[in-house]
């Protein structure tokens, strides 16, 4: 009754201010690698190898803090840790289109690293307090649509952006949003069901209570440390590794890649790069829809990675033969990457209680970040060194392959649906 209750309210109120919130993060993430294509190496005197360390010096700065977030927004909140990491990162961002120096950009891609790091565990937690276990990889899903959409609509509004003034400028218009949008998060977000006034009492407390009896069927877990050597979050975070490798490898120098291949203007490579993200919006809403009515995890994460492990090697084989066919299997890759985002995210707070289960979110995502590190700078280190994107496709293929490996390996036991009592499979 509870949910049949509080449905319309927690979705129409909550998923599109977490959806923009992450989506001004992944834009201060994801436009370096149209800066990098549109004339900031040139005119900061950047080679391509220290191109690439820039590039994926982000995520080593994006390691660090995603346990103390974590543990910040499950015990103190999610909203003042979000509050502030809107307006630093904004700031940041903009300043990247000030900067004259490489040392500068070196310091300021880290920065904001270290200061998005907090952001993903912080609103997986913050979700975990709102929706349900037959929710749940929907809400993520909804979470994590602001990277592929956002991806999508700023390769085109970055080209024309760059176009139309410079890369710094691009840099500076783009950061501002997010702190702006840092008010109107505090005005709108509520960190627990108890402290909004926008729900009646009964509703209240029909989603605490909910929330409360999945907790009740779950084995206690006394700290993190007793979380973290499991077998099931090892194999998780060396998966999250693989995955990110070729996520991030793919993300940030898709227009580089598309660039160099092609004769098109940094407008139309823009356009072209889009295009993989209107898959991975279509594929992520169908897989979290079937997981979640399904409640089984693992078989809508490891199929697609395989997918784009295999569309990847195509891409290698086809060489310079033909870009447009090229170009569709790459398509297909970034696709079927993104699809199991929300499926999987809600694999942890179902083997894992409330109490360690963002810690064990944080230290998978962190693995992640370590994971975009080596994509990112590898990526681009192949594709310099090599003078084209092929070796990168095995590198990237490779380590997808690696990461269906795990995944089917994680061995997960079936707990009890709370309300229906009916047997909940992760396979």
């Amino acid at each position: 009754m509870g949910k049949r209750v509080l449905a319309g309210n927690r979705w129409l109120r909550l998923i599109p201010i977490v959806f923009v919130t992450y989506s001004l993060a992944y834009l201060d993430r994801a436009n370096y690698g149209f800066g990098a294509a549109a004339g900031m190496a040139k005119d900061l005197h950047i080679t391509e190898s220290v191109s690439s360390l820039i590039g994926a010096l982000f995520f080593l700065g994006y390691f660090f803090f995603q346990i103390p977030g974590a543990h910040y927004a499950e015990k103190k909140s999610a909203k003042k840790l979000v509050f502030w990491s809107l307006i630093l990162w904004g700031l940041l961002a903009t300043a990247t289109g000030l900067l004259s120096s490489v040392t500068g950009l070196l310091v300021v891609r880290f920065l904001l690293g270290v200061v998005e790091s907090v952001v993903m565990p912080a609103m997986l937690v913050f979700l975990s307090h709102w929706f349900t276990k037959e929710e749940r990889s929907r809400a993520n899903t909804f979470l994590i649509l602001g990277n592929p959409v956002t991806v999508l609509w700023m390769s085109v509004v970055s080209g024309y952006l760059v176009e139309a003034f410079d890369w710094r400028w691009m840099f500076i218009i783009e950061g501002l949003p997010a702190v702006i949008w840092a008010f109107l998060w505090w005005k709108w977000v509520d960190d627990q069901p108890k402290e909004a006034k926008w729900l009646s009492d009964q509703e209240k407390q029909d989603l605490t209570d909910t929330l409360h009896r999945e907790q009740q069927v779950m084995k206690p877990v006394k700290n993190y440390w007793e979380a973290f050597k499991t077998g099931k979050v090892i194999l998780l975070s060396l998966q999250y590794f693989f995955w990110s490798v070729g996520v991030y490898g793919f993300v940030l120098w898709l227009p580089s890649i598309l660039k160099s291949a092609s004769s098109f203007g940094i407008v139309a490579t823009g356009w072209l790069a889009s295009v993989p993200y209107i898959l991975a919006v279509i594929l992520m809403l169908v897989a979290s829809h079937f997981s979640d009515r399904t409640l089984k995890r693992k078989i809508f994460v490891w199929p697609f990675l395989l997918v784009g492990a295999i569309a990847f090697y195509g891409s290698y084989a086809l060489g310079d033969a033909n870009f447009w066919l090229s170009f569709v299997l790459l398509v297909i890759a970034g696709g079927a990457m993104y699809a199991p985002y929300g499926p999987f995210f809600a694999i942890v707070p179902e083997i894992l209680p409330r109490n360690v289960a963002g810690g064990a979110m944080a230290l998978i995502n962190s693995m992640g970040a370590l994971g975009s590190f080596v994509g990112s700078y590898v990526v681009g280190y192949l594709n310099a060194l090599t003078g084209g994107p092929s070796t990168s496709y095995i590198f990237m293929a490779g380590s997808l392959v690696i990461s269906v490996m795990l995944t089917v390996a994680v061995k997960t036991t079936a707990t009890e649906h709370p309300r229906s009592q009916e047997k909940v499979n992760i396979s």
